[in-house]
């Protein structure tokens, strides 16, 4: 049965234009892995939490050197490329998460721009830097600079018919998908870049979500030597179903929760025993991309992603970046400092950055001392907050939140100017009121309605 679907997908697949024989021969061997049955589960008796080794401390990386040459030496070998790829339509944006706002007019992308330009212009360095995302590669320290295919398009499989979705005459945009951010490494390869990229002497590079505003260069990880380094970090209450890494049978392997047996789930989601979490922060060396690319030998784990669109069922097999760790020599997890993991994936994340709690210094955002609690507020927000516009225009301006431990807003709730949040608040508009904060007002450890 698997023989016959992948016969006529197969032939399906041959006879769409819209993709190159590159795309076509990677579509075919995912889905081929998948009808195969071929994953391996994981054993969960063979899992083991990973040594100092295994994934080294942060704090006891070899200081980068103090000579400027030296230093540009180091950073000329470096390309940095960010993951583009989030579009947050759950924040209710209709492009890349990257164009939004973040602090002082600058988006995502200016601030990424920024942070290379000052490093490059301390150490007189050149680092290439591009993003990578659903369908572009841009050389973003050129903002006028063209986009340039470069991640690969898959077709949606119709799951009923198990065909490809643009061979039924969905050959718009919604008859394709980006096969996940694992991805990245043979549209490296297959856009030229890669091959580019060494030829100008490049020996690194350092992979990132571009929303996250603490995956920064830092020169540690250019002095350390391996193929592959996986950033992780402490894991919170908050990350409980984030991937983390373990040892298995003698590799350094990544665990993601879609892996984890039903048995075994609540063990997984403890910060007793999976202390760590994977930030999808990755330094990788071009040469060893180049290596298993060309030898096919990066089969990560497949994430099957079933969806329903104007109306039909479709599947979509993915692969994750991080998962490729186990097949690079010398590969090992750095567990780096929390200010290094500053996701923005809601709006309750956007508030905490566009907050006091933040400050931006060069591009850099970095954390007000003024907050002594190592942690973060927990900020949760209803419904009327989801969308970046309708967050944005309940706010007169964000709130002093430095002293602030939770918030809980629900209902139909809009906030003056100057406003200050400390301790636990909670702030209910009840059913069909409008409820506004004033100007000014300092709410502390305090339940607050319209009727207070």
């Amino acid at each position: 049965m698997a023989d016959e679907k992948l016969s006529k997908l197969r032939e399906a697949v041959a006879g769409l234009s819209q993709i190159s024989d590159n795309e076509k021969s990677g579509f075919i061997s995912l889905v081929t892995r998948y009808l195969s049955g071929e994953e391996e589960h994981v054993e969960w008796a063979k899992i083991h939490t990973p040594t100092d080794e295994v994934v080294v401390p942060y704090d006891t990386l070899e200081a980068p050197p103090e000579d400027l040459e030296e230093t540009k030496k180091l950073l000329n070998k470096l390309a940095v490329l960010k993951l583009n790829g989030g579009l947050g339509t759950t924040m209710g944006c209709t492009g890349p998460k990257s164009v939004i706002e973040v602090r002082n007019g600058f988006t995502f992308l200016d601030l990424i721009v920024i942070q290379i330009e000052i490093v490059e212009k301390y150490t007189k360095s050149n680092i290439e830097v591009h993003t990578f995302n659903q369908a572009f590669l841009q050389n973003a320290t050129d903002t006028k600079n063209k986009f340039d295919p470069m991640q690969s398009q898959y077709p949606r499989v119709v799951a009923d018919e198990f065909l490809p979705w643009p061979s039924k005459g969905k050959t718009c945009k919604d008859g394709w998908y980006p096969p996940g951010h694992g991805d990245i490494f043979p549209s490296l390869m297959n856009s030229g870049k890669l091959d580019l990229l060494l030829s100008q002497g490049k020996e690194y590079v350092f992979i990132a979500n571009s929303d996250n505003l603490g995956a920064i260069v830092d020169m540690n990880f250019l002095v350390k030597k391996g193929e592959l380094f996986g950033n992780v970090t402490p894991k919170t209450l908050a990350d409980v179903k984030g991937g983390t890494l373990i040892s298995y049978e003698d590799k350094v392997q990544l665990l993601e929760i879609a892996q984890v047996p039903d048995a075994h789930v609540n063990e997984f989601k403890s910060i007793e025993k999976f202390k760590i979490f994977n930030t999808n922060n990755l330094w990788v060396n071009l040469k060893a991309i180049k290596r298993l690319v060309e030898a096919d030998a990066l089969k990560m784990e497949i994430i099957p992603n079933p969806k329903e669109v104007d109306g039909v069922k479709v599947l979509q097999l993915e692969t994750a970046a991080g998962a490729a760790i186990r097949f690079f020599d010398h590969a090992i997890g750095i567990n780096v400092p929390r200010s290094r993991f500053l996701p923005v994936k809601a709006t309750s994340d956007l508030q905490l950055v566009q907050s006091d709690l933040y400050t931006l210094v060069d591009g850099f955002v970095t954390r007000n001392p003024a907050r002594t609690n190592p942690s973060n507020p927990s900020i949760e927000l209803g419904p009327e907050f989801k969308k970046v516009g309708c967050f944005l225009g309940r706010f007169k301006s964000i709130p002093s939140i430095v002293e602030l431990d939770t918030l809980k807003v629900s209902g139909d709730v809009w906030f003056g100017s100057s406003i200050t949040l400390k301790g636990k608040v909670t702030i209910t508009a009840q059913p069909g009121v409008k409820l506004e904060i004033p100007d000014g007002a300092v709410i502390e450890n305090k339940k607050y309605t319209q009727l207070n």
